[in-house]
């Protein structure tokens, strides 16, 4: 007989084996972090918590206007202290900006106090979902394709050192959090297939 409750046994196991650690979401904007995180998040009855947000209550004022008005050095030391001070609150979900990873400070921390998940996207999936929305800082130059395939060749490698990779693409939300269950799952050694006999 298929165990009903396997689903959730694991999700409960996943979550005793991260213990105080997080689970940190990183890629590249338009990757689908804030609600891929969200729902899994849920999954998993953890809080949800996106890093850009709470640099933008921090600062008061949006990631659009901190580099305006700053610079992105500014914005990143920010976005660096604002990450430390979040891995220390327990298990969560947590999207973190495209460009926090890129920091060495950031991945240590990331390293030391969460299992982090790379959901990585093509460059045209990442290009028509950027397009939507006008408040990306670091597309507004006069070639954002160009711009975002220079920072997919920058960043990749670096996204690469995460302890667990996703492929975001145009598939239901749903399916990909279940397949970060499973990828969580095999990174604690938890069987992720319910036993089919009784």
């Amino acid at each position: 007989m298929l165990d009903v409750n396997a689903p959730a046994r694991l999700e409960s196991a996943i979550v005793a084996a991260l213990g105080r650690r997080s689970v940190v979401l990183v890629g590249m904007m338009g990757a689908g972090k804030s609600s891929v995180g969200r729902r899994l998040a849920g999954r998993l009855g953890l809080a949800f918590v996106d890093a850009d947000a709470e640099i933008e209550a921090a600062a008061g004022m949006s990631i659009a206007d901190i580099f305006a008005a700053h610079g992105e050095a500014y914005f990143r030391s920010g976005e660096a202290r604002v990450i430390a001070r979040l891995l220390e609150g327990g298990a969560q979900v947590m999207a973190a900006g495209g460009g926090a990873f890129m920091n060495p400070d950031t991945r240590a921390a990331i390293r030391a106090k969460a299992v982090s998940i790379w959901l990585d996207a093509d460059f045209e999936v990442l290009l028509r979902r950027v397009k939507r929305r006008s408040d990306r800082p670091m597309l507004k130059t006069a070639d954002p394709a160009e711009t975002l395939r220079r920072l997919l060749a920058e960043r990749n490698p670096v996204y690469a050192e995460a302890d667990l990779r996703l492929h975001s693409r145009d598939a239901p939300h749903e399916a990909i959090v279940s397949e970060g269950i499973a990828a969580l799952a095999a990174h604690f050694g938890l069987g992720s297939q319910p036993s089919a006999v009784a």
